[in-house]
């Protein structure tokens, strides 16, 4: 059975085949699967994404220039937890899926994964293997004359427990941060 569930963060669809349990008259509530796993869900600290450029923070992007872009390696690995109620025990796991990152003027890029961070072995026109994006203008026009770039990684958690398992798919944890876009002009002397 696919129900949903609330997380504070929204509706979350959940697979389990465990509806809640109905009280025998006279009796107390038993707590059901769903809500040991609502709660192992909540109880997820899932890491905020630190945004990596290359050019790094405080240097500017240039037009037509390739932008490396990833997330700190330490946000993106799996998360676990573990939650027993009334002798119910869940443990769950969210794994990072994908990176959905909007670049400010309007262009998008998902990534399935981090990305790669910039080193020097690489040539300065080298485009990310994994994760970039080439701005075609200048951000000067925009509030604070830079792009509001902003990143959305998505987790799934995978949960198991009592002899029972299943996946809610599609939490989200974002971050945003300024990035300054310039033009460099070539002049030619003689």
């Amino acid at each position: 059975m696919l129900g949903l569930f609330s997380a504070g963060k929204g509706m979350f669809p959940i697979a389990d085949g465990d509806g809640p349990h109905s009280p025998e008259p006279g009796a107390g509530r038993r707590v059901s699967m769903r809500e040991v796993v609502q709660r192992a869900v909540e109880r997820l600290k899932l890491p905020r994404p630190v945004i990596r450029t290359s050019p790094p923070e405080g240097a500017s992007q240039v037009v037509h220039v390739p932008t490396w872009m990833w997330v700190e390696r330490e946000t993106w690995a799996p998360v676990t937890t573990s939650v027993a109620v009334d002798g119910v025990e869940v443990t769950a796991t969210a794994r990072p899926r994908k990176a959905v990152w909007s670049m400010g003027d309007g262009g998008t890029v998902e990534c399935l994964g981090p990305g790669t961070p910039y080193s020097d072995r690489y040539g300065p026109r080298a485009s990310s293997p994994d994760c970039g994006y080439t701005y075609q203008r200048a951000s000067l026009d925009h509030p604070k004359g830079a792009f509001t770039v902003s990143v959305r990684v998505t987790w799934d958690v995978e949960w198991h427990g009592n002899g029972r398992s299943g996946t809610v798919r599609g939490l989200g944890m974002a971050a945003e941060r300024q990035l300054v876009v310039d033009e460099v002009q070539a002049v030619v002397t003689r």
